[in-house]
């Protein structure tokens, strides 16, 4: 007879076994652009400005990293499943105990290393997506660059993420509504993080200078003055090195605020690159920095409502198997990041759903400010050809990771533009 523990895990990686086989065979049966009859031989049929290849491509390139990004999650709530009912993390902290560590920096080191072990076991699936990348054409990234990116992201991410732990471990042992007091704590340093992220965390990935082509910059600025945006540079982060994908973006909140273009936009027209850029500026005219400021703030009150409701569950129900002495015990940190997993997983589909009516109505913004409706149609076209990216997502996709209109949408909302706008 198998231990209590062991049946949990087993019974979890058969039903992960499963679940995964299903997902490949509903991303397989959906693969493909799925060109409605409104849409053929018009901007938006990929027929219209994909070659042969690269539809062959686009039809199973998406199946595969989607499957991939389908796995990733429930992946990470498996190790999570096996480091508690294993008992590993609880005799990692125990150790910890009998050789009188003090109690924040033994629980820091247990906290770290269960977020390592979990970061190693998910690191095959990433890799896939990213040697799957490199074959395509799309990342030009070199391995060791790759990896030292994933280290990177580990470490902002996770030595904040246990300190976070420690404090909600601390207030629960003091009982209250600790999760009340944690989501006043959060508000200061949610908004501390958007303030220095584009100053201190995003060089740790790219370089930034001031953007190389003066007369492209000059166009910008004029955009932003138009715009109302307080901008006298426009930042240059040096991507092409990392990828053939374009993108710009606006960040920042006051004294922090910028304007910053990929160096690969260099690859198109300036009658593409303009609605791009009109595209971010139009977030921040639209009060979208400020309203996904906000709606992280909210969503943090709603997350740790909801878990500390079912860490009560979760502890009541799994608690004795897990090894746990109390709700409150260091120990419980694996259950903690599962629960926050799955909370964030069950999100998405409301998260991506506000995502894209924001940037639809960037978009819309970007074609009134930048005039090149025909730019945007192209520009498009040639990130659809070069990303491989879904030019119409199964449903599935849509809801769970799309956090954007689809490019046929896009490219069809440009080309209605355009006409209208040549009348």
């Amino acid at each position: 007879m198998p231990k209590p523990g062991v049946s949990a895990i087993r019974r979890y990686w058969i039903w992960f076994a499963v679940y995964a086989a299903a997902m490949g065979v509903y991303l397989y049966l959906t693969r493909g652009n799925g060109v409605s009859e409104a849409y053929r031989g018009t901007a938006a049929d990929p027929a219209t400005f994909m070659s042969g290849e690269q539809l062959r491509v686009s039809e199973f390139y998406p199946a595969w990293r989607n499957w991939l990004f389908f796995l990733l999650t429930p992946l990470e709530w498996g190790l999570y499943v096996l480091i508690l009912y294993s008992g590993w993390g609880k005799r990692l902290y125990s150790r910890l105990e009998e050789r009188r560590w003090p109690s924040f920096p033994a629980f820091m080191v247990y906290a770290l290393m269960v977020q390592a072990v979990v970061f190693v076991g998910c690191l095959p699936l990433r890799f896939i997506g990213y040697r799957m990348s490199r074959f395509y054409g799309i990342s030009t990234q070199g391995l060791v660059g790759w990896l030292r990116d994933k280290l990177v992201e580990f470490s902002v991410g996770a030595i904040p993420l246990a300190l976070g732990l420690a404090l909600a471990l601390w207030m629960i042992r003091r009982g209250g509504r600790w999760w009340l007091k944690l989501w006043l704590i959060s508000i200061p340093f949610i908004l501390f993080m958007m303030v220095v992220q584009p100053v201190f965390i995003d060089p740790l990935y790219n370089q930034y200078s001031r953007l190389s082509d003066p007369v492209l910059e000059a166009h910008i600025l004029s955009m932003a003055d138009e715009a109302g945006i307080p901008a006298d540079r426009v930042y240059e982060a040096n991507m092409s090195v990392k990828t053939n994908a374009y993108n710009a973006y606006v960040n920042g909140i006051g004294p922090t605020l910028r304007i910053v273009v990929w160096d690969t936009l260099y690859r198109l027209d300036e009658n593409e690159i303009l609605p791009i850029v009109a595209h971010e500026i139009g977030h921040y005219v639209l009060h979208h920095l400020e309203w996904s400021t906000l709606g992280l703030i909210g969503s943090a009150l709603v997350m740790l409502y909801l878990g500390q409701g079912l860490y009560r569950y979760a502890y009541r129900r799994w608690g004795e198997a897990w090894g746990l002495r109390s709700l409150g015990d260091p120990a419980a940190a694996a259950a903690l990041l599962l629960l926050l997993s799955v909370l964030g997983f069950a999100s998405l589909p409301f998260s991506n759903a506000v995502s894209r009516q924001a940037e639809r109505a960037a978009d819309a913004y970007a074609l009134t400010l930048a005039h090149t409706p025909d730019g945007v149609v192209s520009m498009n076209q040639k990130l659809a050809a070069t990303t491989f990216d879904d030019v119409h997502s199964p449903l599935l996709v849509r809801l769970f990771r799309d956090t954007h209109p689809s490019a046929m949408e896009r490219i069809h909302d440009a080309d209605q533009f355009s006409r209208s706008f040549g009348k």
